[in-house]
């Protein structure tokens, strides 16, 4: 069994409900075939980088899975013939791309670092300093043309 990760696009006339029965149709085509769904996002509602049929945005959904190499013909041939699905990538992963997805998932919900206040207190130093009116350059008649 290989990794798999796909992203497909779906038209936005869809309702929210409409929406995940079109996502879980897709799953269930991969389980049924005997695939390991791994990974799934919603990516939500997003703005295409150009117009596909007249439309501007898509509700994005991505999908890691494991499985065998013809299911990936079978779900390809579901996403042509589905109405509702306007873009999809398919792609398998070789064995960095599949160890950065899974550091990815393992650090999705882990805490950002958080900046050093003594930072933070000087950004806000150098913010608040005021130029008085005798360190201010002068002026020429010929800079204040320009």
């Amino acid at each position: 069994m290989n990794n798999y990760e796909t992203v497909f696009i779906l038209t936005p006339v869809l309702s929210d409900v409409q929406m995940k029965e079109t996502v879980e149709k897709f799953k269930n085509l991969l389980t049924e075939q005997g695939a390991e769904i791994v990974n799934e996002e919603d990516w939500g509602l997003r703005k295409l980088a150009y117009n596909i049929d007249k439309k501007t945005t898509g509700f994005y959904t991505f999908l890691e899975f494991k499985a065998d190499p013809s299911v990936i013909e079978k779900l390809e041939i579901n996403f042509r013939r589905d109405e509702r699905v306007i873009r999809f990538l398919t792609v398998k992963q070789d064995k960095f791309a599949y160890e950065y997805a899974l550091k990815r998932r393992n650090n999705k919900g882990g805490k950002k670092k958080e900046a050093d206040p003594s930072s933070a207190e000087s950004k806000k130093r150098k913010d608040n300093v005021q130029v008085s009116e005798s360190e201010q350059p002068e002026l020429t008649i010929n800079e204040m043309e320009d």
